[in-house]
C-alpha cells in the first residue's frame, strides 16, 4: 500500500525523519505524517542549519532534553564574508582588450607591460589597465595669424592628422597629448612662416611650407616623448588680412599673367628652336653633300682625263677624231639648227630627224606647227636649193657634216 494512502499502515513519507514520531533527537517535531512536508518547516530547518553553522544555534527541543544552547563560532561570519569578497574581487579582474586597442598595465603607478588584444586578468586595485586606441586617426585644425619674414601678416589654416605609435609614452610621458600637439603645431608653424616671405606662402610655397612644418612638428613630438606619429599635414588656406585682400588678389593675378606669358614664350622657343636647328642641320648636310659630289666629280674627270691621255698616247689620230665627234655631238645635241655644207652640183636630201623625234609623242597638228616653225628658221636659200634638188633626180646618199 502506498505511503500516502488513507488508512494505510505505512506512515513513512520520504520527507520525514525515517518514521520517527515526536522526534527524540535534535530539531525535529511537528512533521506532517499525512502528506508532503510543509514549506515553512523546510525553511525553518534551513535557518536552524545556518544558525548552527554560524555558531548561534537555538536550544534543542524534543524528547532528548538537550542543552540550552551551542557554543558560538566567532570566525565563521567574517570568514564567509572574506570568501565572498575575494570571489567578487577575483571576478572583477577580468577584462577584454579590443583589436584596435592596447592596454598599458600600471602596478601601483609603475609601468609593467603592454597587453595585446584578447581576454586578460589583472588583480584589481593593484594593477591599473589603461586602454589606448592605436588605429584611430586623430585630427586637429588651427587657424592662426602670424608675421612673415618680410614683416607682413598672413592667416594660415592648417590641419593635422596623427596616430598613437607608442601607447606607453602616450599614457605616461604627457599629461594632455592633445594640448601638447596644439602647442607644438603652433610653435612649428610660426617658426616656418617667420622665415618665409608672404608671396611664397600665398602662391607657390604652400607645399614646401607643409612639408617643412611636418618634419619640424614630428621632431618636436619626438623630443617631448608623446608617442604620436604624424600622418598628414594639410595647409587648408593661406590669406592676407581682409583689409588688403583686394590688393593682394591683384598682385597674385599679375604674377599669374607674368608666369603665363613666360610659359608661352618658353613654348614658342621650344617650337622654333628645333625647327631652326633642323634647317641648319639640313643646310650643313646639303653643303657636305655638294662638297662630296664636286670632289667626286672632279676626281672622276681627272681619272677620265688620265685614261684618255694614256689612250691618246697610244693612238693620237683616232683619239683626236673621237674627241672631236663627241664634242660636236655634245654641242649640237640640244639645238634645233641644221648646218648643211652645200657644194656645187652635189645632190642633197635633208631628213629632219630631230623634228621627227620631237613630234613622235605629239599629234598631227602639233607636228605641222613644229615643221612650219622649223622651216621659218631655215635660211631661204637653203630651202630653195632643197626644193630644186627634190624636183631633180632621186637622192644618191646622205652627206654628214664632218671634217674635210
Amino acid at each position: 500500500m502506498a505511503w500516502n494512502e488513507p488508512g494505510g499502515g505505512n506512515q513513512h513519507d520520504p520527507w520525514s525523519g525515517g518514521g520517527r514520531r515526536g522526534g527524540s533527537g535534535g530539531g525535529g517535531g511537528g512533521n506532517n505524517q499525512g502528506g508532503p512536508p510543509d514549506l515553512d518547516e523546510a525553511l525553518k530547518k534551513f535557518q536552524d542549519k545556518l544558525n548552527r553553522m554560524l555558531g548561534g544555534g537555538r536550544g534543542r527541543r524534543g524528547g532528548g532534553g538537550g542543552k540550552g544552547g551551542g557554543r558560538r563560532n566567532t570566525f565563521a561570519l567574517p570568514g564567509l564574508l572574506i570568501i565572498v569578497a575575494l570571489a567578487i574581487w577575483a571576478a572583477s579582474g577580468f577584462y577584454l582588450v579590443d583589436q584596435s586597442e592596447r592596454g598599458v598595465v600600471l602596478r601601483f603607478g609603475e609601468f609593467q607591460q603592454i597587453v595585446t588584444p584578447g581576454l586578460h586578468w589583472n588583480p584589481p586595485l593593484i594593477d591599473d589597465v589603461r586602454m589606448v586606441n592605436v588605429t584611430r586617426v586623430r585630427s586637429l585644425t588651427q587657424t592662426q595669424s602670424m608675421l612673415t619674414r618680410d614683416e607682413n601678416i598672413v592667416e594660415v589654416e592648417i590641419s593635422v592628422q596623427y596616430q598613437v605609435a607608442s601607447p606607453r609614452d602616450f599614457v605616461l610621458n604627457v599629461r594632455d597629448p592633445q594640448l601638447s600637439v596644439e602647442n607644438a603645431l603652433d610653435s612649428a608653424l610660426r617658426h616656418v612662416v617667420g622665415g618665409t616671405d608672404m608671396i611664397e606662402i600665398l602662391t607657390s610655397g604652400r607645399e614646401i611650407l607643409g612639408s617643412t612644418v611636418n618634419s619640424r612638428l614630428q621632431s618636436y613630438l619626438d623630443s617631448y616623448g608623446t608617442g604620436l606619429r604624424l600622418q598628414t599635414i594639410n595647409i587648408e588656406s593661406t590669406a592676407p588680412p581682409r583689409a588688403v585682400q583686394d590688393a593682394f588678389d591683384d598682385v597674385i593675378r599679375a604674377r599669374e599673367d607674368r608666369q603665363r606669358t613666360i610659359n608661352q614664350a618658353i613654348a614658342y622657343a621650344n617650337a622654333v628652336i628645333p625647327t631652326a636647328q633642323g634647317q641648319a642641320q639640313r643646310l650643313i648636310e646639303q653643303g657636305q653633300g655638294y662638297r662630296e659630289s664636286v670632289v667626286a666629280e672632279a676626281q672622276g674627270q681627272a681619272n677620265r682625263f688620265n685614261s684618255l691621255l694614256s689612250e691618246y698616247r697610244n693612238a693620237p689620230g683616232i683619239m683626236r677624231e673621237r674627241l672631236y665627234l663627241e664634242t660636236i655631238s655634245e654641242v649640237f645635241g640640244e639645238t634645233n639648227k641644221v648646218l648643211i655644207d652645200v657644194s656645187e652640183n652635189s645632190p642633197l636630201m635633208y631628213l629632219p630627224l630631230d623634228q621627227l623625234r620631237r613630234s613622235s609623242g605629239s599629234g598631227r597638228g602639233g607636228q605641222d606647227s613644229d615643221n612650219a616653225s622649223d622651216d621659218a628658221s631655215i635660211d631661204p636659200r637653203v630651202l630653195e636649193r632643197v626644193r630644186s634638188q627634190q624636183q631633180g633626180t632621186s637622192s644618191s646618199g646622205i652627206r654628214r657634216e664632218g671634217r674635210q
